[in-house]
């Protein structure tokens, strides 16, 4: 065989295994996955808001934490940092109106949200500690869901189901069938302690386990991603509250979509090189989360790769065999050419890809939304076929910036 047919089986093998590990994952465990501990002890809880420019939706944010009826959430600290907008006057506004509210601001501008985070830790004096993004707003009794898992000790941090606020444009709704596929991973991933990312949104920490792992780094662009890491070297557990919900603003063009993504793949980057000593080693982090974050991108390059050489390879021979057939006068086309012998590769391809299908849609059932619209079928092939390809480009890029170390916010 040629060589570019064992990458091509050596890249399917890899998908069908990913595949089949997640669909047996959700067999075992579909009755667990909505289930939420009962709070047993009131922990005292402080939220962060990390704020930079956002007039526009930290009004609701805030609204939306004053809404939450966990009885022992004893102060919301709304860190600005250092906004050039009207940002800290609407804090400051609100702070007045609400005991509950702490309005702060960072001495000068830390350039990214772990920053600003750390700075709004200092003034929290409670067992759990709390962020939410200034443009995310969870949903009433969404925090009050996520307590419960910290009866036992060892849980270090507990994350939350993260949608899509705004879908009236054709990106929007496809990063809302994204954020859905995302979702119902994590929760899976859940059950074999293997969670890699504690998102922005809303994540809620012990702030033993907070200290322990000295807060975010601020110098990895998905702080999210790196503290879940740490935690898990540390030998926290990461849970997931799959009712907690929180509704996120997500980029409704396209250059701040790609901007998002490159940010998100560099932080990647940069938490793989961080961590790889514990490759095959220390726990779930070495053993699993690291080669299986590691994975997912070489099967995502890789199937970019045999896509463009399959199709590269077709249209030249068609355009040397058209060539050769006129200038020898012969026929371009017969019927003899045609053949419907079956080939491996293509029902290997064709099973990667009903099963993705399969995947996504129980991902889409397995989110229960009663103020938004099913995704249409159009938006979810257009999802599968298209966007899906995205990510690998989308990656090369972010990894060639980082290469040119442009690792800035």
């Amino acid at each position: 065989m040629e060589f570019i047919t064992w990458v091509y089986l050596i890249y399917s093998f890899i998908a069908f295994y990913f595949l089949f590990m997640f669909i047996l994952i959700y067999i075992q465990n579909r009755r667990e996955i909505f289930y939420c501990p009962p709070i047993t002890k009131n922990y005292s809880l402080s939220m962060v808001i990390p704020c930079y420019n956002e007039e526009k939706s930290i009004a609701g944010t805030m609204d939306k934490l004053l809404e939450q009826d966990y009885p022992n959430l004893k102060k919301i600290i709304v860190v600005d940092d250092c906004s050039t907008d009207d940002s800290y006057k609407i804090i400051k506004e609100y702070a007045k109106k609400h005991s509950k509210i702490l309005a702060v601001r960072t001495p000068k501008n830390t350039g990214n949200a772990a920053g600003a985070k750390n700075y709004g830790v200092k003034f929290a004096n409670t067992t759990l500690i709390g962020f939410t993004d200034a443009d995310s707003y969870p949903e009433q009794g969404a925090i009050k869901k996520m307590i419960g898992f910290f009866d036992n000790p060892k849980v270090g941090a507990v994350t939350s189901t993260v949608l899509v606020y705004n879908r009236n444009k054709f990106i929007e709704k496809l990063q809302a069938v994204e954020y859905k596929v995302i979702k119902f991973s994590r929760k899976l991933l859940e059950f074999i302690d293997s969670i890699y990312v504690t998102p922005g949104p809303l994540a809620v920490y012990r702030k033993k386990a907070f200290d322990d792992v000295r807060g975010f780094d601020e110098k990895n662009l998905t702080e999210d991603i790196e503290i879940t890491w740490h935690l898990q070297f540390k030998g926290y557990l990461v849970k997931m509250a799959v009712p907690a919900r929180v509704y996120s603003i997500a980029p409704s063009k396209f250059k701040g979509w790609v901007k998002q993504r490159n940010r998100w793949n560099i932080g990647g980057l940069q938490t793989i090189l961080k961590y790889k000593k514990t490759f095959l080693r220390k726990g779930m982090l070495g053993n699993f989360i690291l080669p299986f974050f590691v994975f997912s991108w070489v099967i995502g390059l890789f199937g970019l790769g045999i896509f463009i050489y399959r199709n590269t390879q077709r249209i030249v021979l068609k355009y040397l065999s058209t060539t050769y057939s006129v200038q020898a006068h012969t026929a371009i086309f017969r019927f003899s050419d045609i053949t419907l012998t079956p080939n491996v590769l293509v029902f290997m391809g064709l099973g990667v890809f009903f099963l993705s299908l399969f995947f996504t849609i129980v991902a889409l059932v397995n989110v229960r939304e009663k103020h938004y619209k099913h995704q249409s079928v159009f938006t979810i092939a257009f999802y599968m076929l298209f966007y899906l390809l995205m990510y690998p480009i989308l990656l090369i890029i972010s990894g060639y910036k980082f290469i040119r170390g442009k690792t800035k916010w």
